[in-house]
């Protein structure tokens, strides 16, 4: 989707420098990728303290123990 946006330049260079990516496009898609990903972990620390799991990995992963 084609959209024209108002950034400041300084802004868009220095992320676009800081991070190594080489087109606007690109900073702008990684810069809205992370915000989703940084709110739906702060969504999720809501369930901290809150579940209970009683997991034994041996038994998930088919192990057994050795006597």
């Amino acid at each position: 989707m084609r959209t024209t946006l108002d950034l400041p330049e300084e802004l868009l260079n220095r992320a676009m420098k800081s991070s190594g990516i080489q087109t606007k496009t690109q900073v702008i898609i990684t810069a809205l990728e992370e915000l989703i990903r940084k709110e739906e972990i702060s969504g999720l620390k809501q369930f901290k303290g809150k579940i209970n799991l009683e997991v034994d990995l041996n038994t998930l992963r088919g192990r057994r123990c050795r006597s």
